[in-house]
């Protein structure tokens, strides 16, 4: 046996390297958390407590309903960031729309299609594309809280199979029972897209006439010459009257004696027509040059003569009372007889 042979080595032993915390112990999450697989947040509080008790107690009383609860809140905070966000989309685009200007080539085919002044059609534009921004802003508040408020109720673990189902029958048993309000709705959404009509429109329903003040997808609310304010639903609308769009016609048929020169007559109305135009602030409201269209009527022993004037919308009343008094004292000017028709 050699010397070398003989001399035995002790082997070096490692000491236990002492745990970092004062409680931290061995183990692994999978133990400690008592889970093949534990969750984010049982692996994180193992990772840094490194005690099994606390783990233990975190993952039977505090890692689900936390989780849960974080959850909750991150998918309504990005609720509320994503409808913001939209809001934000549609409100820039409507006001776009809406503060745009039109092109030349735009300009003239307006001119030729609508026969209104370019300044109107930018007037009406902007008037619909804020109404059209309001209606988009409720709905896609409406389908986003709607994705998040399912997404939460999954998250607290209930099925929403049967929910979907029931809210499924629930909505063919409103439908039918709430027909009307689905009509009103169908007929709101058409009228804002053919634009009908819009806020500040002057319009005649026939059960009711007025300004419109506000418009939703249910109802128009307008309010007449006397103050009242009518709710009328857009799906009883059969038809209705515009007055503001695009431009207006005052029209006036006066009367006079059956014996008065009808060269004469027409020659005054229409020299005091062109006065009025003349003046401010009858010419920013008056298109186009009045015309007197002659001879409406032989009632009895008057002839009515026709006098039209192309206006901006919404201002033929005013026109048409200014010249009614204008030629009232042309007559009395030239001696020409007012007379007033057979029923």
């Amino acid at each position: 046996m050699s010397l070398f042979a003989s001399i035995s080595v002790p082997l070096a032993v490692s000491p236990v390297a002492k745990p970092f915390l004062p409680w931290a112990e061995n183990g692994t999450p999978e133990a400690a958390c008592r889970n093949t697989d534990p969750s984010v947040s049982c692996r994180l509080v193992w990772n840094i407590s490194k005690n099994t008790g606390f783990t233990e107690f975190w993952a039977t009383w505090l890692d689900k309903p936390l989780s849960t609860l974080l959850w909750i809140t991150l998918t309504f905070v990005v609720a509320l960031i994503v409808k913001n966000i939209a809001h934000r989309m549609i409100t820039k685009v409507t006001l776009g729309m809406a503060e745009g200007t039109m092109s030349e080539r735009v300009r003239d085919r307006s001119r030729t299609v609508f026969e209104g002044s370019p300044a109107l059609l930018n007037r009406r534009r902007a008037q619909r594309a804020q109404t059209l921004g309001s209606v988009l802003r409720s709905i896609a508040s409406i389908i986003i809280m709607g994705t998040a408020a399912f997404s939460i109720l999954g998250s607290l673990g209930l099925n929403l199979a049967p929910i979907l189902a029931s809210a499924s029958v629930i909505g063919v048993a409103v439908g039918f029972g709430a027909q009307n309000i689905v009509k009103d709705f169908l007929a709101g959404l058409f009228m804002l897209l053919e634009d009908q009509y819009g806020v500040g429109d002057v319009i005649d329903v026939g059960s009711a006439k007025g300004t419109v003040e506000a418009v939703t997808l249910r109802v128009t609310r307008m309010r007449d010459v006397d103050g009242v304010v009518w709710y009328v639903p857009n799906g009883e609308i059969k038809k209705v009257g515009n007055e503001s769009q695009n431009w207006g016609r005052a029209v006036l048929d006066i009367p006079v004696d059956i014996n008065e020169d009808t060269e004469k007559v027409k020659e005054i109305l229409q020299t005091t027509a062109d006065q009025l135009v003349a003046d401010a602030p009858w010419s920013d409201i008056v298109l186009e040059q009045p015309s007197v269209w002659g001879v409406q009527a032989l009632a009895g022993d008057a002839i009515v003569i026709r006098v039209v004037l192309k206006t901006v919308p919404g201002r033929q009343g005013d026109i048409a009372r200014e010249l009614r008094e204008r030629v009232k004292r042309a007559f009395d000017e030239a001696g020409v007889t007012v007379a007033t028709p057979a029923p």
